[in-house]
């Protein structure tokens, strides 16, 4: 019989990593995501995988984030040499967000070893390399949603519309074994209905093993965009500037549209909003790019320019983008009036640090928190209340007024998530992934209570038989 492993982000939200193996030789990875957050976590990027790479038939990657996606290159460093089936957007920003990671890991590597040199202790070798990363963007495999294809002998694969960000899917998997075939489905991240850009995600009926993501399953979205103007407002009677730390790839695309909607309408009192992400920039023209497969139509902010396509960045006049280091630092000389949206979305590193040391200590700045902080990072640490912070080897006053706004999570909230699943019959085995155990109890106990339903939340390094 076909056996399916969980081998990453269970009862985590990050490293997604699952493996199916039939009994005629067939294996399949489902995702390969790099682990974020606390040290011991990333610490586990650098371990061996479970698995022998070389054996692997295929890989089906459900988006692009780099939790699902951030250890491909290494994979291939190891010797996997097939395959990675993804869709035609999630190709296109694979390149993108791989590359902007293997350049860190090398700059990171480099910066650590001059520290390691200093101390007498022996250099260390970045997790991947660009080198890498650009042997495993060959082995891309795009496909269009709805387009069933084999991935390995006996196991077919689908992508459906997740809605969670440009290209997201989620995956469904027929695998056969014994002369029977069993349908896998994985959610992948699923999209917030409430999202102005993408489409909600696709009702899927049939099932005999579901795969979900819990990473809100403890609680509804209640953020508004009058939520949103409030803060602005405040921030601007206070006198102080708004940071914004976002994904660059569909929370910044989301909040460009909610703060042109607002200028649009004579709302938005700051005076420039800045995007200083070289990735989120980049991303910004490959939803440009993809505008089809979003929905937008009779909802911009703005008409499309004479060739019938958008521009995500003339939505909002006063952006304006800051692609180079000596373009971000000029940032600094405002201390009033502007919003600085900037990676990474976590805080766990990127340019959105350089403005927190400019900013968070000041009692009249806001720092508006748009999605979901992950335990360990450093703005889950802000999130739960920390006075003060440490980046860049100093501490920081946290003096800033902070607002958490989930209702801007590209992910789906408990209610979203009950709902979707609902409408597999006959009910199958229903596993939680991808959220932190307390999240994952609470999502647990709503489908007892909501639909009478029993879910299973694995243990890392489980196995069962599909």
């Amino acid at each position: 019989m076909a056996l399916l492993s969980f081998l990453g982000a269970i009862q985590q939200v990050t490293g997604s990593c699952y493996l199916i193996e039939t009994h005629a030789g067939a294996r399949v990875l489902l995702e390969c995501g790099m682990q974020q957050g606390r040290r011991k976590d990333e610490a586990g990027n650098r371990a061996n995988f479970p698995f022998d790479p070389q054996t692997l038939d295929a890989v089906v990657l459900s988006h692009a984030h780099i939790d699902h996606s951030g250890l491909l290159p290494r994979l291939t460093a190891a010797g996997f040499k097939g395959p990675v089936h993804v869709t035609t957007a999630t190709g296109e920003l694979l390149e993108l967000m791989l590359l902007d990671s293997a350049n860190l890991q090398e700059k990171d590597t480099e910066w650590e070893n001059r520290w390691r040199a200093r101390l007498g202790k022996p250099p260390i070798t970045p997790l991947y390399t660009v080198a890498d990363t650009e042997r495993m963007l060959k082995q891309r495999r795009p496909h269009d949603y709805g387009e069933p294809f084999e991935a390995a002998p006996g196991v077919q694969v689908t992508f459906h519309d997740a809605g969670h960000i440009l290209g997201s899917s989620i995956v469904q998997l027929d695998v056969e074994d014994f002369g029977r075939t069993r349908r896998l489905v994985f959610s992948g991240d699923l999209g917030n209905s409430c999202s102005p850009l993408m489409h909600a995600p696709t009702v899927l009926q049939q099932a005999d093993v579901v795969l979900m993501e819990s990473t809100y399953g403890n609680r509804d979205h209640q953020a508004t965009i009058d939520e949103l103007e409030a803060i602005l407002h405040q921030a601007h009677r206070d006198g102080g500037n708004v940071l914004m730390p976002s994904f660059a790839v569909g929370r910044t695309q989301d909040l460009i549209y909610y703060l042109g909607m607002l200028y649009q309408k004579g709302r938005l009192p700051q005076q420039a909003v800045f995007l200083d992400s070289p990735m989120a920039i980049g991303a910004n023209a490959i939803y440009s790019h993809f505008q089809e497969q979003l929905e937008i139509s009779g909802k911009a902010p703005i008409e499309p320019q004479q060739n019938g396509r958008y521009r995500i960045e003339r939505w909002l006049p006063v952006l304006k983008t800051t692609p180079t280091a000596e373009d971000s630092m000029t940032i600094n000389r405002f201390k009033s009036g502007v919003i600085i949206i900037a990676g990474s979305g976590m805080c766990t590193g990127g340019r959105i640090l350089h403005h927190f040391k400019h900013n968070l200590w000041r009692k009249e700045c806001h720092l508006v928190i748009p999605g979901f902080q992950a335990r360990g990072t450093l703005g889950r640490a802000i999130v739960d209340g920390a006075r003060t912070v440490k980046l860049m080897h100093q501490r920081i006053a946290v003096n800033a007024q902070v607002h958490t706004l989930g209702g801007f999570s590209a992910h789906a909230g408990q209610s979203q998530l009950i709902d979707w699943v609902s409408h597999f019959q006959p009910r199958p085995e229903l596993h939680l992934v991808h959220g932190e155990l307390e999240n994952m109890q609470a999502l647990q106990q709503a489908l007892r209570d909501r639909l009478g339903w029993e879910a299973n939340i694995p243990e890392l390094g489980d196995r069962i038989a599909l």
